[in-house]
């Protein structure tokens, strides 16, 4: 199982998301650096393990103002070989192809920015992953996307809004039933892990990854935890 750390990106800094309450979010304080400088933050996360690839949120491009691609392709120059999976809010054809064409990283396509089924699907064959996103209220974005696998890529993200940085646990009954409609499409957890015994539990449920991010800046996860699973 995959362990991919987040950087959720709000005004060229790195900030502590919590239950998807975007207008409450704050710059991040954590013990691995100095800050919320993005460049920073990802040397510490990466010195921490040597995970292969990094989620970005980027919650301004998200919201419809200027993001952050810039960043991203410093990130890229300073980590050769690091992947960048990245929800800038590319929920059409043409967005998400420009990113899968020509970076920075590959575009994770999020329901709740779908503004169709069609559009959708359209940016999916672009090369997205796809990001099932569910709110308090349930999922979001078109139903059909939630309930066809067919409609999914190789890579699917369960991102459990209302479960980040709330400390709760992942939702282990829907990240179960959507491994269980899955066919061949790899599924991650995001949102709600804890601790060493939540990840054992994701990988008994066949996730391919989780997406970490309060875990390990606030130590529950400890190096030795990270570096066994990774083993």
């Amino acid at each position: 199982m995959e362990l991919i750390p987040v950087l959720d990106l709000m005004g060229g800094l790195v900030v502590h998301a919590r239950r998807g309450q975007r207008d409450a979010y704050r710059p991040i304080e954590t013990p691995l650096c100095a800050g919320a400088v993005p460049a920073d933050i990802a040397g510490a996360l990466l010195a921490l393990a040597p995970f292969r690839t990094l989620y970005v949120a980027d919650l301004d491009a998200i919201a419809g103002k200027s993001g952050h691609d810039a960043v991203l392709r410093g990130l890229v120059d300073a980590h050769p070989g690091l992947a960048l999976w990245v929800d800038a809010g590319e929920a059409t054809a043409q967005a998400a192809a420009r990113r899968a064409g020509h970076g920075p990283g590959r575009p994770v396509v999020g329901s709740e920015s779908m503004a169709s089924l069609d559009e959708g699907r359209a940016a999916l064959a672009a090369g997205g992953v796809l990001s099932l996103d569910y709110g308090p209220e349930g999922s979001r974005g078109p139903a059909e996307i939630h309930d066809n696998p067919a409609l999914w890529p190789d890579a699917v993200i369960v991102m459990m809004l209302a479960r980040v940085g709330a400390g709760e646990g992942p939702d282990f009954e829907r990240l179960r039933d959507v491994i269980a409609r899955a066919g061949g499409q790899h599924v991650y957890a995001a949102g709600g892990v804890r601790h060493a015994d939540d990840l054992r539990r994701l990988a008994d449920l066949g996730c391919a990854g989780v997406l970490l991010a309060s875990a390990l800046h606030d130590g529950r996860l400890a190096r030795a935890e990270i570096e066994a699973f990774m083993a």
